[in-house]
């Protein structure tokens, strides 16, 4: 439900919808208009920022309904996150099913959950004024990036409940380095996410060179979160160095597999480099699609951002349960 949430607000930010709905209503939110005043004054809300005063115009309410859509069903898939977690809580907690170590992650789990929806927010709030066309790219990246916080929590308290400790492996310097490209794709995360806020695959919608350019002037001069170039050029050497650490790690850690005979570590290392493999590929596919973009139409592009975004964070996934299956050294046991 995680991922899926992520993939909505994909398609809520590409469709233009994220600031359709200019109240957050936390309780009563969950129902859209249900009659004409209704929609009346939602629309007129959305008439008092700056998205409908110099992009949207033109839009009628019929325009309008198709974008609160999105926005609407963002926030409700939210809220029944929230619900299937606080019913299958109470209901395992009434059966007795968890072991008291458990409650601290379900607590943190929730707290992760709310602070997301706050978030989230504030990243819209940043677009409700008449100065701003959308929302704020970092408070986006912000949002973006703390969803991939509580989907990594998520899967390692999961990964704590399903692995055995028989199947984990041993090794300090695959650790450290598979420890070293998760914080690296975190990075990448981020300006993935400075990319889409700032619209910044149409800025370059070129490969291998960057308008022509290997290194753009603009590096020497701009900064490196607010010009779309310099965060254009920073996301593709990410993903070129991500490319190559992965390629190093996974090589030693395939001997690592074979001789300590783990077919787990096997496996899962297989996917993490067959995804990373496949990023990059989808992501040079996208940035030369971003010039067949038309506004107001969910085309190729769109689909091949969201096909990009999907395998981002199962490349994030894969690493994470990496992490988890390979030790940097031996735990104690007390018994």
């Amino acid at each position: 439900m995680i991922i899926i949430q992520t993939l909505l607000g994909g398609v809520t930010r590409l469709t233009g919808s994220g600031l359709s709905i200019t109240k957050w209503n936390p309780l009563f939110g969950i129902l859209p208009p249900l009659n004409n005043k209704q929609w009346e004054e939602a629309f007129a809300g959305y008439k008092q920022i700056g998205q409908f005063k110099y992009m949207n115009s033109d839009y009628t309410l019929g325009d309008f309904k198709a974008i609160f859509f999105w926005e609407w069903f963002h926030r409700f898939w939210a809220r029944m996150l929230g619900i299937v977690f606080m019913i299958g809580f109470v209901y395992f907690l009434v059966k007795k099913y968890f072991d008291k170590e458990m409650i601290r992650p379900f607590i943190i789990l929730f707290l992760l959950g709310a602070l997301q929806g706050a978030i989230g927010w504030i990243m819209v709030a940043s677009g409700l004024n008449d100065s701003h066309l959308y929302v704020d790219h970092i408070k986006l990246a912000m949002h973006f990036v703390s969803a991939m916080i509580l989907a990594c929590y998520t899967l390692w308290f999961a990964l704590k409940l399903l692995i055995p400790v028989e199947r984990r492996v041993i090794d300090k310097r695959a650790y450290n380095a598979l420890l070293i490209i998760t914080v690296l794709l975190f990075v990448q995360l981020t300006y993935g996410a400075f990319m889409a806020g700032l619209k910044a695959a149409m800025a370059a919608p070129t490969w291998p060179t960057i308008n022509g350019m290997i290194l753009p002037e603009s590096l020497g001069t701009e900064n490196l979160t607010d010009n779309k170039i310099n965060v254009h050029f920073i996301h593709r050497t990410i993903a070129y160095l991500l490319l190559v650490f992965v390629i190093a790690w996974y090589m030693r850690v395939a001997a690592l597999a074979k001789t300590m005979n783990a077919d787990l570590l096997r496996k899962t290392s297989g996917y993490t480099l067959g995804l990373v493999c496949l990023q990059v590929l989808l992501g040079i596919i996208t940035v030369l699609c971003a010039s067949h973009i038309v506004p107001g139409k969910f085309g190729l592009f769109e689909v091949l951002a969201e096909c990009h975004q999907l395998v981002a964070m199962f490349l994030l996934m894969s690493l994470i349960v990496n992490l988890y299956i390979i030790l940097p050294q031996k735990k104690l046991v007390i018994t």
